[in-house]
């Protein structure tokens, strides 16, 4: 599964995984594929450096990048606290009648907030930017449009590919002309940050905007076969992010939402903004229904909505409160039905592309074995 790109990078298959789990990313590397560390809840540079120097120890010499969440246009002078002081008190009422009209428990007393997604502010994605280029990453891909030129820059000094996920040709040539080396064609069907253009349409058009920059096809891919339909489309490779959620390296740290994962089908999932002021698929669920309601106050925008509802997320998956219990995913979640290691999905994808290209090959009255 070769292409000019995996070539470049030195990766036997062109499958770049992405995930929050050093462990994972680490097995994809050493599965021949590249793995990706989600930065996007590192809010400490120490803890980035920790887990970024496990992943080099574990990734048995195969490269691996960072993934990073960071506004092209950086807003001088504003502090995480003055975005929290711009929260309105209904929202923070809202969010506290939606937790106690589900019985969610306070966190005990010094038990701060483990899930506080502010990697999207301009500060602390530099620290980690900072730690990255110290270690031998070799992509780095940004989820929120192109990153700034000085961080382009700065990465192609340091020998680092750059990547930029786009939902639309028109992001994906602006990627291009900022200098982008990577594109990320992410339909609709995805998980997480997602836009309105499903795959089978997005893939080609990203690739036809940008030609000859390599482009990857993302979003409802979960089989051998569907990354051979991404690159009949035009791309070098395929980003695949949701796969990985039920594989047993992964880490959730919480059973019920595994099980709720195994037991999704594909109509299972919505683009809400809920989890962070943008539209982003993820499981759907009480949380995600009340912040769609129309009677609601409805979602802030990023990165309020995050910051907002940080603690009470940390609340609803440390106490496992099923009804709203979610994370972000994709309708690939319908073929994620049960635990198994990264290898073993390694070993079901290659097998699936084999049988496609072959199929490919027999309608076209070739036979090569």
């Amino acid at each position: 599964m070769e292409t000019e790109l995996s070539r470049q990078l030195g990766i036997e298959h062109a499958i770049f995984g992405f995930t929050p789990f050093p462990a994972v990313a680490a097995a994809i590397s050493r599965a021949g594929g590249f793995g990706v560390l989600g930065a996007v809840r590192y809010t400490a540079p120490d803890d980035l450096a920790r887990d970024l120097d496990w992943l080099h120890g574990h990734a048995d010499g195969k490269p691996y990048g960072l993934d990073v969440v960071m506004p092209a246009r950086k807003v001088e002078g504003v502090s995480e606290a003055d975005v929290e002081a711009m929260i309105p008190e209904a929202h923070r009422q809202f969010v506290r009648d939606t937790l106690a009209e589900h019985g969610v428990p306070e966190l005990a007393e010094g038990e701060r907030s483990g899930w506080r997604i502010t990697g999207w502010m301009e500060e602390v994605a530099r620290r980690q930017l900072d730690v990255a280029f110290d270690r031998p990453v070799r992509l780095l891909a940004n989820a929120l449009g192109s990153p700034p030129a000085d961080v382009v820059e700065r990465a192609h000094d340091h020998g680092v590919l750059v990547a930029a996920l786009a939902g639309s040709a028109r992001h994906a040539r602006h990627h291009a002309e900022a200098g982008i080396d990577v594109v990320v064609a992410q339909g609709y069907e995805a998980g997480g940050h997602t836009g309105e253009i499903a795959s089978m349409v997005l893939t080609p058009e990203v690739a036809d905007a940008v030609a000859p920059l390599p482009v990857l096809a993302a979003g409802g891919i979960g089989s051998g076969e569907q990354i051979a339909a991404g690159l009949a489309l035009g791309a070098q490779g395929v980003w695949l992010g949701s796969l990985w959620l039920t594989t047993t390296e992964a880490r959730l740290g919480s059973r019920a939402l595994t099980a709720k994962l195994l037991a999704a089908g594909s109509g299972d999932t919505v683009r809400s903004r809920a989890l962070t002021g943008k539209p982003a698929r993820q499981l759907r669920t009480a949380w995600t229904d009340a912040w769609d309601d129309p009677a609601g106050p409805g979602p802030l925008p990023m990165p309020l909505q995050g910051l907002l509802v940080a603690e009470a997320v940390s609340r609803i998956q440390r106490y496992e409160v099923e009804p709203l219990l979610g994370t972000p995913v994709g309708q690939i979640v319908g073929r994620m039905n049960a635990e198994r290691p990264v290898q073993e999905v390694f070993d079901d994808l290659t097998r699936g592309f084999e049988r496609a290209v072959d199929r490919i090959n027999r309608i076209a009255g070739r036979n090569w074995s």
